[in-house]
């Protein structure tokens, strides 16, 4: 998945809990390396490469994309996050903003190639994942995307299966995303599985 300029995400900045999950492949974070490798080469992928991160944290994804020339807009909830994404990216325009109330006025007046969201969307009900996906088609230029990379399980009984397997681990407070169920009100909602608890989803306008 790696493109050949040697994208080492986990060699910078990757938390250390983080890297030792994906290390040893269990939950939570089991296949993050490769999901956010999948979506960093979709994006490149655009001719114009402008792109929203909804809860990009530190920017270890997205400051990837700025330094191979992205013109990045962010919202994330923690002003110190935004300080340290800033640092990484000073020319990226970055909000702040609980996006569990929607996206800031000044980020839904622009237009977006690829809209991203990585281990931050699973703090949403699944109706309200449904409704915030749906109010982001409209922010998309033609040929865009919108790319989700999480927690997530083809079927609830995966999800199930995985929760049992993980015992007093499992976080109760984070809804993660089953695809067969979102599918049946986002018909147009693609899965790529990653691992046994996480993949990327793609919907495009």
């Amino acid at each position: 998945m790696l493109d050949n300029t040697g994208f080492n995400l986990w060699a910078d900045g990757y938390d250390r809990s983080v890297g030792l999950s994906d290390e040893n492949n269990t939950y939570p974070f089991a296949g993050y390396k490769l999901v956010l490798n999948s979506i960093y080469n979709d994006v490149l992928s655009y001719a114009g490469k402008t792109v929203l991160d909804i809860g990009f944290g530190t920017a270890v994804l997205t400051s990837k994309l700025y330094e191979k020339g992205c013109a990045v807009y962010g919202q994330d909830f923690s002003t110190r996050m935004i300080e340290l994404a800033q640092e990484k990216m000073p020319d990226a325009k970055l909000y702040q903003g609980d996006f569990t109330k929607g996206l800031t006025e000044e980020l839904k007046r622009n237009k977006y190639d690829a809209i991203i969201a990585t281990y931050s969307l699973h703090h949403l009900t699944d109706e309200g994942k449904v409704a915030f996906l749906k109010e982001l088609l409209p922010l998309l230029n033609d040929g865009g995307a919108v790319y989700i990379g999480d927690v997530a399980f083809e079927t609830r009984a995966q999800l199930r299966q995985c929760k049992q397997a993980t015992g007093e681990g499992w976080d109760e407070d984070e809804i993660y995303f089953v695809y067969d169920e979102l599918k049946e009100k986002l018909p147009n909602l693609e899965f790529k599985k990653m691992s046994h608890c996480a993949g990327v989803f793609t919907l495009r306008r």
